[in-house]
C-alpha cells in the first residue's frame, strides 16, 4: 500500500419488503441496473461462466463518467455476491465488498453489503470527506434498490422493450456517422428541437435534448452516449427524463451481412406510474401509458432510422452516379 493510503472497511444494512430471491436477482443481473439504479450508464458482461463474471461498468455522478471493470462470483444458493474492482483511478481504489440477503420470511429479507475501499488522502491529508462520500453513496444505492425490489410483482407492467429496424443498401459506416453526430440533428430530423453536446474524451458524449412530442409539446432530457465504432453500436442511458418515465436505456446497433444493412434500435423504458393520471388525465393507467410510449419513442427512433438510411443511400446513388 503506498504512502498517504488507507484502507477502510464499511459494513450496511437495510430491511427489503420482498422475497430474498427478488433481491439476489436484481443485484446479480448486472445489465439492467440502469434501468434500476439511477447514475448507471451501461453494464457489459465480458466474461461468465455461470459462476464467476467480468463486468465493464460505466456510471455518471457530478458531472463525469466513470468507467472500471468489476470481477464477481455468483452464489445463488447461498445468495451472495462478492466482488472486486479493477483499474479504477482517483482517491477511491482497491474496491471490494460482498452482497449478502438474508431471508425474513416469504415476503421480507435483509440485504447486508460489507464492503472495503482503499482512500488516498488530499493535498491536505485529509480522507475524511472521501470517506464521508462513499458511505453516503453506498447508503443512496442501497434506498435505490429498495423501490423496484418492493414493487417486484408490477414490474412486468411497469418496464416496456421494444425495437424498431430498417434496411440499408449503403455503407455501415454513413450509417453509424448519421447516428453518431447527434449535435447536428436539428437541422435534419424534425422532431429534434435542439441539442447540448459535450463529448470530454472520444467517444463519451453528454447531452441534453430537446424533442418535440405528438401534442407538440416540448420534452428536454439529458443523457449519456456510449460510442463504439468499431463495434457499430451506441448505446445510452437518460440521467434525466420526461414526467411520465422513470428510466429509459437505448442502444442502436448497425449488423452488416451480405445484402446490406440491418439498423436496430432498442429501448427499455420504466413507467412512473404514479404521474399516469396527472400526464394523461383522470381514469388513465399503465395501458394508456404504454401506448403512448410506445407510440411516441418508437415514432421518434422510426424517424432517424429513415434519415440513417436515406443518407447512406443517397451517398451509394451519388457514388454510382460519378
Amino acid at each position: 500500500m503506498a504512502s498517504g493510503e488507507r484502507v477502510y472497511r464499511t459494513s450496511h444494512e437495510l430491511e427489503i419488503g420482498a422475497p430474498a430471491g427478488v433481491v439476489y436477482g436484481l443485484i446479480a443481473d448486472a445489465e439492467r441496473w440502469p434501468l434500476f439504479l439511477p447514475g448507471t450508464v451501461h453494464v457489459e458482461v465480458l466474461e461468465f461462466d455461470g459462476c464467476e463474471e467480468r463486468l465493464r461498468v460505466w456510471a455518471a455522478a457530478h458531472g463525469t463518467t466513470h468507467c472500471w471493470t468489476s470481477r464477481r462470483v455468483l452464489d445463488a444458493a447461498e445468495r451472495r455476491i462478492s466482488f472486486r474492482y479493477e483499474g479504477r483511478s482517483g482517491p477511491v481504489r482497491a474496491i471490494d465488498g460482498v452482497w449478502r440477503v438474508e431471508e425474513r420470511g416469504t415476503a421480507a429479507c435483509r440485504l447486508v453489503l460489507t464492503h472495503g475501499f482503499t482512500v488516498t488522502a488530499d493535498a491536505h491529508g485529509g480522507a475524511a470527506p472521501t470517506v464521508g462520500a462513499v458511505d453516503s453513496g453506498i447508503r443512496a444505492a442501497l434506498e435505490r434498490l429498495r423501490s423496484p425490489a418492493e414493487r417486484w410483482a408490477e414490474l412486468d407492467g411497469l418496464v416496456l422493450a421494444f425495437e424498431d429496424m430498417t434496411r440499408v443498401k449503403g455503407p455501415a459506416e454513413l450509417v453509424y456517422d448519421f447516428l453518431y453526430r447527434v449535435g447536428e440533428w436539428p437541422d435534419v430530423v424534425p422532431h429534434v428541437a435542439r441539442v447540448e453536446l459535450t463529448e470530454d474524451e472520444p467517444g463519451v458524449q453528454r447531452l441534453t435534448l430537446d424533442t418535440h412530442d405528438t401534442d407538440g409539446a416540448l420534452r428536454s432530457t439529458t443523457s449519456v452516449r456510449l460510442c463504439f465504432p468499431h463495434a457499430g453500436r451506441i448505446v445510452h442511458t437518460d440521467t434525466a427524463t420526461s414526467a411520465l418515465v422513470a428510466a429509459r436505456t437505448c442502444e442502436w446497433q448497425i449488423v452488416p451481412d451480405t445484402r446490406g444493412v440491418s439498423v436496430v434500435c432498442r429501448q427499455a423504458v420504466v413507467v412512473r406510474d404514479e404521474a399516469v393520471e396527472q400526464v394523461l388525465g383522470p381514469g388513465t393507467g399503465l395501458t394508456e401509458a404504454r401506448r403512448l410510449l410506445r407510440e411516441d419513442f418508437g415514432r421518434h427512433a422510426l424517424a432517424v432510422l429513415d434519415l440513417a438510411r436515406a443518407r447512406a443511400e443517397q451517398a451509394v446513388r451519388t457514388i454510382h452516379l460519378l
